[in-house]
């Protein structure tokens, strides 16, 4: 008799939660998700990494690891400042 993939017919997320890395991969997620948001609002303004990082009162180290989209330490205060350098807010909410 075969033995049946008990993931079939799983959810990612039901995967990923009996693995123990689904916040994890969550974070890492919203992290590169954000990191891509800033990079594209940068390029579609014409915005250096220096500018950048000016307008952030920054170091292009920070901005550097804000842009890295494997870096997971980023602060609040970074991602809300690199928001209003391109002229966006940072929401965040628990659902």
């Amino acid at each position: 008799m075969r033995k049946q993939n008990k993931h079939i017919g799983s959810s990612l997320d039901d995967f990923l939660s009996e693995e123990g890395v689904l916040e994890e991969t969550r974070a890492v997620a919203l992290k590169e998700t954000l990191a891509w948001q800033v990079k594209q609002a940068m390029e579609k303004d014409k915005i250096t990494k220096v500018e950048m990082a000016k307008r952030m009162n920054t170091s292009r180290a920070a901005l550097d690891r804000l842009l890295d989209p494997g870096n997971a330490s980023v602060t609040l205060q970074t991602l809300a400042r690199a928001a209003r350098a391109i002229g966006r807010d940072l929401r965040i909410e628990l659902v």
